[in-house]
């Protein structure tokens, strides 16, 4: 019974022996890796084969999963004694074997042009039957710090507070930030108070002495920038000048449009006076031609009306002046004074008996001007 005992015990070292001496990643290097975006990085894996190792060889990459329902992503493999490089299209081109051949030991790969998206863990994974190893690295892409941008914000006067902002777009956190005076005595004023994190530097009561050129570094693990400004410290400006400026300003501002005001008010007011002007009625202005028609009716209504009162006396007289009977016309009415009037056409006399015996009736006419009006 103690012998078979002993022999299975001797057959079960030899099996872990062997086991031992199979497939073995020997790699001892950092499992934890900081690069900077856009250099390049070599992910090491060196393994060694065991004479019991005899089937093909099977080397594979792959950028594992941060979320455990999602599947690992194969970024390059090598097969059947060749190389699949582009499995990955986010990293085509950017992936090699570091060995040409890798069936000498080396499974590490070269990966360049980092960038921010590269970060994750990494596997590399050897089989080779019945050898199997695996190996994890942890890649840290980081970006340095861009170029930051200095400046003062708000006034830069004597006895006020002074804020000094330094601002990099870019970089991966942590990022810090320092300041100095890189003039005079190269040291900070004494009431500067400094935020490495926010990348500010309140100067508190600010004076002339804190004028000068100051830089700004933004740095983190994987590299630095700098700015450099500029701070002048001004004199508080005359506070009674600018009211007295200012009131000047507004009182001329006031005159100007009273003279506007009183401007267009002549202007209106001669504009109105003009054509109050232009609708009156002169003296010399000759009567309208309307007048003709109220002169004729006049002068027949008068005729007519006194009718009446001529007796048979009175007919031979207005038998001599027929010039009363007719109506003047328009042109008679125009006619200047200046012009004597053409001499009335000649009737034949008529005795006042006669007419009597016809039934006409004595009329007396009244005595007229050359405008139609009686006298």
């Amino acid at each position: 019974m103690e012998l078979w005992i002993i022999r299975f015990c001797c057959v079960l070292l030899s099996l872990l022996a062997g086991v031992a001496s199979g497939l073995e990643i020997t790699s001892t290097g950092p499992t934890s890796i900081e690069k900077a975006s856009g250099q390049s990085v070599k992910l090491d894996c060196q393994f060694s084969l065991a004479p019991e190792d005899s089937g093909p060889l099977d080397i594979e990459w792959s950028l594992m999963a941060s979320d455990n329902q999602k599947e690992d992503r194969v970024m390059i493999l090598y097969s059947g004694d060749r190389a699949y490089e582009d499995y990955l299209p986010s990293m085509k081109g950017r992936v090699h074997f570091n060995a040409a051949d890798p069936k000498t030991g080396d499974a590490s790969i070269n990966l360049t042009g980092l960038q921010s998206s590269d970060s994750g863990t990494y596997q590399c994974k050897v089989k080779k039957a019945p050898g199997i190893g695996s190996r994890k690295m942890l890649l840290i892409v980081m970006v340095k710090p861009s170029k930051p941008r200095c400046y003062a914000e708000g006034p830069t006067e004597e006895g006020k507070d002074v804020v000094l902002r330094c601002i990099s777009s870019e970089g991966t956190n942590p990022l810090q930030y320092s300041w100095e005076k890189t003039n005079d005595n190269k040291l900070l004023p004494a009431t500067a108070i400094l935020d490495p994190v926010g990348g500010t530097i309140n100067v508190r009561n600010a004076s002339a002495s804190a004028s000068g050129t100051y830089r700004c570094t933004a740095r983190n693990r994987v590299g630095t920038e700098e700015c450099v400004m500029q701070l002048k410290i001004t004199p508080p400006p005359n506070t009674a000048g600018i009211i007295a400026g200012t009131i000047i300003a507004i009182l001329l501002i006031l005159i100007i449009i009273a003279i506007i005001v009183f401007c267009l008010c002549r202007a209106r007011h001669r504009k109105k006076y003009e054509k109050e002007i232009c609708n009156e009625i002169r003296e010399d202005v000759p009567p309208p031609k309307s007048r003709v028609s109220t002169a004729r009716s006049y002068t027949v209504g008068s005729q007519r009306s006194s009718l009446g009162s001529m007796s048979p006396s009175n007919l031979h007289e207005y038998a001599l002046k027929p010039q009363y009977d007719k109506i003047p016309t328009s042109e008679e009415f125009e006619r200047p004074p200046s012009h004597a009037p053409l001499p009335p056409p000649t009737a034949p006399k008529m005795a006042g008996p006669n007419l009597s015996r016809m039934g006409a009736i004595p009329v007396m006419i009244p005595a007229q001007n050359r405008d139609g009006s009686i006298v």
